[in-house]
């Protein structure tokens, strides 16, 4: 399955401030006054707007039920799926593809840790805290999990120009054999759609 929208490579460097993004964010605050030709840019990237808003709110609303399976709190449901939207989005993905993926790969369990050592939601391999993040990124920390999660997978995405079998071979360390896209896509068709 390929996507139709071509994707550009991501550097390691683009990676890497991807997954800082977040702490750049809250270290330089957002200037009172803006320049009138900057406000249309502003307002376009900003989450908060109303129609942004309505967008993640009615998207939450139809995941709310197939979570349930998962996480039985209605709080934390709704945690997770509006960071996993936000993240997903920021990332240029599916979010239901990224539903679909931390079903296959934890069942929505923060704290599983696989046999290879992969950890958290999305099953971050530790190795790309040294490559890309931060001595102190904490994988088990579902926002900081998911942030490293979607931008691998979007990274993974653009090497392979939008097709979403390969990349997911690549996420998972399998690239050449088909087993495990099929069961994420499998995934994303029955429970996210």
């Amino acid at each position: 399955m390929s996507l139709s929208t071509p994707w550009r490579r991501l550097s390691s460097r683009y990676v890497k401030w991807v997954l800082m993004g977040s702490l750049m964010v809250a270290a330089y605050p957002a200037p009172s006054v803006a320049a009138p030709a900057l406000r249309p840019t502003l307002e376009a990237a900003d989450p908060q707007t109303p129609y942004v808003q309505w967008q993640l709110q009615q998207w939450r609303s139809r995941m709310d039920a197939p979570l349930s399976r998962f996480i039985a709190s209605p709080e934390r449901r709704h945690t997770l799926l509006t960071r996993l939207y936000q993240e997903a989005r920021f990332a240029g993905l599916p979010p239901e593809l990224v539903l679909a993926l931390i079903q296959v790969e934890s069942a929505f369990n923060a704290d599983a840790v696989s046999s290879a050592g992969a950890v958290g939601l999305m099953q971050i391999m530790p190795f790309w805290v040294e490559e890309l993040g931060l001595p102190m990124d904490d994988l088990t920390e579902p926002n900081r999990n998911l942030r490293y999660g979607c931008t691998i997978l979007a990274h993974y995405l653009a090497v392979e120009r939008g097709d979403f079998t390969r990349a997911l071979a690549r996420y998972n360390g399998s690239l050449g054999k088909t087993w495990y896209p099929e069961r994420v896509l499998k995934a994303w068709q029955d429970h996210w759609r």
